[in-house]
């Protein structure tokens, strides 16, 4: 590497912090933080209805809850 790319890249890794990189993300994608809360949603809203589910066996439930999450993320990032 020559020197002039070394500086360039030390600037880079200066300038930016973890955060930052984050929220430029986010804003570049807005539909990927919403497709993590909407899955962080569903899997916490199963949990909490996990044990009012009834005579429903728990594998069964676990696989209507995954199902649930994994369509609304897919189709954040499809929207977006």
């Amino acid at each position: 590497m020559s020197p002039s790319q070394e500086s360039v890249f030390s600037e880079y890794e200066e300038n930016t912090s973890q955060t930052s990189k984050l929220i430029r993300k986010f804003k570049e994608t807005p539909f990927v933080p919403i497709g993590m809360a909407g899955f962080f949603a569903v899997v916490g809203y199963g949990l909490y209805k996990l044990k009012q589910r009834g005579n429903m066996k728990m594998s069964l439930h676990l696989i209507h809850m995954r199902v649930a999450a994994q369509g609304f993320a897919v189709g954040a990032l499809t929207c977006g």
